[in-house]
């Protein structure tokens, strides 16, 4: 039934400072924009979406705790990613944890309220590896 995601969407009562924030996290610039009130990347090895929706668009109060589902991004170097999300103000919302061999993740609160998971994953790369 889930073949993967389609997009992975966040809000940000400041759609320009996310957008800006994330074009400097990603090294990109949004594909495609609504103005006022989206903006989306394509990240990844298989382009998935990340969009960003201005916050009064929000289904929920964007003042409350974060919370919900944690989509996370494989990365290949971990501690260099939590350095850099640090080094951008992105706070720690789940330190670095061990979930089993070969699966690494941590958690941050991006400026804006929104929790962007990161994650070593093998399985990702051996299934990269066995498509290439």
């Amino acid at each position: 039934m889930l073949r993967g995601f389609a997009t992975v969407t966040y809000f940000a009562e400041d759609l320009d400072a996310a957008k800006a924030w994330y074009a400097r996290l990603l090294g990109i610039e949004a594909y495609f924009e609504v103005p006022g009130g989206y903006a989306e990347f394509r990240v990844g090895d298989y382009g998935h979406e990340l969009g960003l929706v201005e916050g009064s668009w929000a289904p929920h109060d964007m003042k409350a705790a974060p919370g919900g589902a944690i989509a996370y991004w494989h990365v290949d170097d971990l501690d260099a990613a939590i350095e850099r999300l640090t080094a951008m103000g992105a706070k720690e919302y789940e330190p670095k944890t061990v979930r089993g061999d070969g699966f690494v993740t941590a958690s941050f609160l991006d400026p804006f309220g929104n929790v962007l998971g990161v994650m070593f994953n093998q399985h990702y790369l051996d299934v990269l590896g066995a498509q290439r």
